[in-house]
């Protein structure tokens, strides 16, 4: 889709930038990104899964990235690559207005507190809060009506976007993008019971976000309670995400929306949450681990692989005798056992 502020490029430019094999008008100019369905002429479009080739013979779009593969079948311009999905990521990047806005300063309605640290090009929106210690890095970007509590320190180049939340003694890295309405270094859900009633446990420790990490909107990630909660390096987390107290999750893992992780839960590296996946407290779940949508996961995942909980959606009354044997199943397995023994015997 074309943006009025969006720059204009050379399909020659964005060949070289890509380093993608052009074959057409190199001097063609492109002025949006879209699919091969709504592209226009001055659109270049892009075929990264198969159940869209439908759309690549009927495209109006100037040109095409995809894979050599599908060269034969494009009838304009192209861009091959051998990962088509990966350049249209950075063709995004190219063709975002937010990457060309010019940065506004300090916005006269902002309350920054004389004893904040501002890097060199730092953004501060209407009615945003920088308490004191807090420490911006270079070109940073707080959003209209964010918080940033004391002595917390954003890495250079992250962005906030409008009433993003990041409490006390919180440290986030390099390029973070933290998306409307979520909530960094909360309190932990931490209460002792006398028998009578709730007691608060107060949170003393904080989360540390590394470089790269991008949270959806209204996700939550709560402060440790005397430790840190650790989230590592380009670790992707969706929207409506709850991260507990203490839990540490690896570099390059992705969670997708409506994830929950219960408190001093340790994740892997490279692992993957599908929507709605639960974890319990306190398990270990290792590198290079997915678990599909819906899953409940309440033992430690020790080996790499694919997991899976729960039943798919079926005809009610099918489901309701289904949830009937599995009632049934520990008598069943019972039954077995002593059957098997008793053949055994003989």
């Amino acid at each position: 889709m074309t943006h009025p502020d969006a720059p204009t490029f050379t399909l020659g430019d964005l060949a070289e930038r890509l380093q993608a094999k052009l074959v057409g008008d190199a001097g063609r100019r492109i002025s949006g990104l879209a699919t091969l369905r709504d592209a226009g002429s001055e659109d270049i479009a892009f075929l990264a899964n198969r159940a869209y080739l439908k759309d690549l013979s009927s495209t109006r779009a100037a040109a095409v990235l995809l894979s050599p593969e599908r060269a034969d079948d494009c009838p304009v311009d192209r861009l091959e690559m051998t990962n088509p999905y990966l350049a249209y990521a950075a063709l995004s990047r190219l063709f975002d207005p937010l990457a060309s806005l010019a940065s506004t300063g300090v916005h006269s309605s902002a309350i920054v507190d004389s004893r904040a640290t501002l890097g060199e090009g730092v953004e501060i929106g209407p009615n945003a809060v920088v308490e004191s210690g807090v420490v911006l890095g270079e070109g940073v970007s707080i959003g209209p009506g964010a918080v940033v509590g004391h002595d917390s320190q954003i890495g250079p180049g992250s962005r906030l976007y409008a009433n993003v939340t990041v409490c006390h003694g919180v440290v986030i890295g390099a390029r973070a993008i933290l998306h409307s309405g979520c909530v960094i270094g909360g309190d932990g859900f931490g209460f002792a019971h006398d028998g009578a009633g709730w007691h608060k446990i107060a949170q003393l420790g904080g989360v540390v976000l590394g470089d790269d990490v991008e949270v959806g909107s209204c996700s939550s990630i709560d402060r440790g309670a005397l430790g840190d909660t650790v989230i590592g390096d380009d670790v992707k987390i969706d929207s409506q995400v709850q991260i507990a107290h203490n839990v540490q999750i690896g570099d390059h893992s992705a969670l997708a929306g409506c994830v929950g992780i219960a408190g001093s839960t340790k994740v892997g590296r490279h692992c993957m949450l599908g929507g709605g996946v639960g974890l319990s407290g306190h398990l270990t779940i290792c590198d290079g681990v997915q678990v599909t949508g819906m899953s409940l996961v309440t033992n430690s995942l020790l080996e790499p692989g694919v997991y899976s909980s729960g039943t798919g959606a079926m005809k009610n009354a099918q489901w309701r005798k289904n949830a009937v044997r599995f009632k049934q199943l520990d008598d069943i397995a019972k039954r077995l056992a002593r059957l098997e023994k008793s053949r055994g015997d003989d």
